[in-house]
């Protein structure tokens, strides 16, 4: 399996409870961003992939485990790594550590998809570029 892709972020007042913990959903804006930029390191601009293709990319389905608390001020790192994808769907496994510790993973299911909401399949240049990650 290839190597994840990383993102390293850091946890802000912004991003937590009352408790002072990260909220819940914070963890999904953070692997978003995870995956946001493992596209863009594969050079897929997805912008152009919507105004030449009318294509973008939905998430289907999460499953997600929330294991440890991440704080304020925490250095988190986020991992993308590609599992799996076929001509109209990616299967991503994604987590968040902390110095190496796994506070959260999810099993990130993503369809492409016309702009009007119907499934759709990938062009081959992407599918392409995604051939190589999964192996």
């Amino acid at each position: 399996m290839s190597e994840p892709h990383r993102l390293a972020l850091r946890v802000y007042y912004e991003d937590t409870d009352l408790a002072g913990i990260v909220y819940y959903a914070n963890y999904l804006k953070f692997i978003e961003r995870g995956r946001s930029e493992w596209v863009r390191e594969l050079g897929l601009d997805q912008r152009r992939m919507k105004e030449e293709d009318h294509l973008v990319f939905a998430v289907r389905r999460v499953e997600a485990d929330y294991l440890r608390p991440a704080r304020f001020d925490d250095e988190l790192v986020v991992e993308t790594r590609l599992i799996g994808a076929t001509a109209a769907r990616i299967v991503l496994e994604q987590a968040v550590l902390r110095g190496g510790e796994r506070l959260f993973g999810a099993l990130v299911t993503l369809v492409c998809m016309t702009e009007a909401g119907a499934p759709a399949r990938m062009p081959a240049a992407l599918r392409a570029k995604l051939v190589p990650a999964v192996h």
